[in-house]
């Protein structure tokens, strides 16, 4: 298969005035738009979407994973939160590691069984539908759309049968025995190929008929105790039956009228939020979009807050986390004055406030009646351990690679608890009405809370649309601990000219990047309510409308009736 991956079209933003989906698969789409005619509301129809995608791009998201969820109540206009990640198994601890030769230095593999924490993704969709759904449908009516394309088959897309080919040695490895149920004849489905998942449709059969105790507690819980086991880990029966979603109150913050929400610790959606309150002082519209003032700027205030993240962000039940003195806008200030506009700061240390007081899907839904749901769900690495659980034709996840093995970092790996995540949905309404104006995200590891504020502020300074915020050239910049420093990485689309002023002021760039490495770039989703990004204000005339984009590094797209 070709590593060649042309972007060459361009799609205009979807208008309509009912419901409005969008993801990064067409066929997951347009079964939440099927919900949504059914009766459906936004949290039925972001549930089936969860479900669909699971069939659909399996290497990504599912059942073997974790999700978070923010809902906005129309009705009300209040912002909810559920925490759907799981917890580390309780007999899993630094001491047994140690025993078996690994430390911070020599962590176990990304692919170990000590990886997996518990799947909280069941448990969330399920009490996403009993929360916030419209008690129109059942849990079974919501997930019959995925059983039936599981059973049925559906044709793969490009960009998943990319991805599905590089990891499938995941899959074809003689040790993971059940590997080979995610694939043809021992083979990665090719593009426009039908795959079928009838372990898969079985599964969420029993999540439909028996909630999540079927999932937990049963057949199923048997096989992910047993696979995890046959390969090392420790995860037993109890840590799966014990677990529980998390009710969670989103976290803010104000940038030029708008209020930006996103869930706490143990999250990253804090970065986002942090810096854009950095960002506030300076004035980013007048550098102009992607130059290399601009950039920049962005760059330095996302290593300031990624730094405060990666150090304060944990377990906020294990260890407490400064989170309301970390979004002071005082101590935003204080960061803010050690950007030096001339050159890059290669300081890789998290601040302290008290001085001052690649794999993942992401879609959102709307509904007729004004409600919003920004969901995410993902497996970490690409089928996350690889593992499959006997009968069950789901990955499981791999997401406690995640935890730091330093003893004394808030983020050290502990029995029972939840480790650091990445994966983060987002909301804006306005702080002065509390009116939705926008439902986003944009997935793929440490990019997300970077392309939050790229594409935020693209439509909140330059006056993009929803499509042409997502269809912009963006910037990842990450710290490498093998090389000991930050690197960045420019997507082809922003100039060489940048690209080498960048390159003066001391960063250490990467560009262009082209074809399928744009994935490091992430994918993302946006709906918004009206067209206030042209004026930061709601027209009176198109409240009603919703606008919405999908992103080109995808395969989805966004729908609306």
């Amino acid at each position: 298969m070709t590593s060649e991956l042309e972007f060459i079209s361009r799609r205009s933003p979807i208008v309509c005035t009912g419901g409005c989906a969008a993801s990064s698969q067409p066929l997951a789409t347009n079964i939440g738009l099927d919900i949504l005619k059914k009766g459906g509301n936004a949290a039925d129809a972001a549930v089936a979407i969860a479900a669909a995608l699971n069939v659909t791009e399996p290497g990504s998201t599912g059942l073997g994973g974790d999700c978070f969820c923010i809902y906005y109540k129309a009705e009300t206009k209040q912002v909810f939160g559920l925490n759907g990640s799981g917890k580390s198994p309780k007999a899993l601890n630094i001491d047994l590691l140690k025993q078996q030769g690994f430390e911070e230095s020599n962590p176990p593999p990304s692919k170990h069984a000590h990886n997996v924490t518990v799947p909280g993704a069941a448990a969330a969709w399920a009490d996403t539908v009993s929360l916030f759904g419209s008690k129109m449908l059942s849990l079974e009516d919501i997930l019959k759309p995925a059983i039936e394309l599981a059973e049925n088959g559906f044709p793969v897309s490009e960009i998943s049968a990319y991805l599905w080919q590089t990891d499938a040695f995941l899959l074809q490895d003689p040790n993971n025995k059940h590997g080979r149920d995610l694939l043809i004849s021992g083979q990665p489905p090719q593009h426009g190929q039908i795959f079928r998942n009838p372990f898969l449709a079985n599964s969420l059969k029993i999540l439909a008929k028996s909630g999540k105790k079927g999932f937990y507690e049963g057949r199923i819980a048997k096989a992910i105790v047993e696979v995890v086991k046959c390969h090392g880990g420790v995860i037993d029966l109890e840590d799966l039956a014990s677990h529980r979603t998390e009710e969670v109150q989103p976290i803010w913050a104000t940038y030029k009228g708008l209020k930006v929400w996103e869930l706490p610790p143990n999250g990253q959606g804090i970065i986002v939020l942090i810096a854009l309150n950095i960002l506030e002082n300076f004035k980013v519209k007048e550098m102009g979009q992607n130059s290399a003032d601009y950039l920049h700027t962005l760059i330095e205030a996302l290593k300031l807050s990624i730094s405060d993240c990666s150090w304060y962000c944990a377990d906020p039940y294990i260890k407490p986390v400064p989170t309301e003195d970390l979004l002071r806008k005082v101590y935003a200030g204080k960061r803010s004055k050690l950007i030096d506009m001339g050159r890059v700061s290669e300081a890789n240390t998290h601040g302290n406030p008290f001085e001052t007081g690649s794999d993942t899907v992401y879609f959102t839904v709307v509904d007729s009646q004004g409600n919003a749901c920004s969901f995410i769900n993902s497996n970490y690495k690409n089928f996350g351990t690889g593992l499959v659980p006997e009968g069950c034709g789901f990955t499981l996840q791999n997401r406690g690679n995640s935890f730091s093995l330093a003893p004394g970092h808030p983020n050290c790996l502990g029995p029972g608890k939840r480790p650091f995540h990445t994966i983060i949905p987002a909301m804006v309404t306005s702080s002065d009405t509390q009116d939705l104006l926008c439902s986003f995200g944009v997935m793929g590891g440490s990019m997300q809370p970077q392309g939050h504020v790229q594409a935020l502020l693209n439509m909140t300074e330059f006056g993009m649309n929803p499509q042409q915020a997502l269809d912009a050239p963006r910037f990842l910049v990450e710290y490498s601990k093998k090389e000991h420093k930050w690197q960045l990485f420019l997507e082809d689309g922003i100039s060489g000219n940048v690209a080498a002023e960048l390159k003066r002021r001391g960063h250490d760039v990467h560009w262009p990047i082209c074809g399928h490495d744009r994935r490091m770039f992430g994918r993302g989703q946006i709906i918004t309510k009206g067209d206030w990004w042209k004026s930061w204000q709601i027209p009176l005339d198109n409240g009603k409308v919703w606008w919405a984009g999908s992103d080109p590094r995808g395969d989805g797209c966004a729908l609306g009736y």
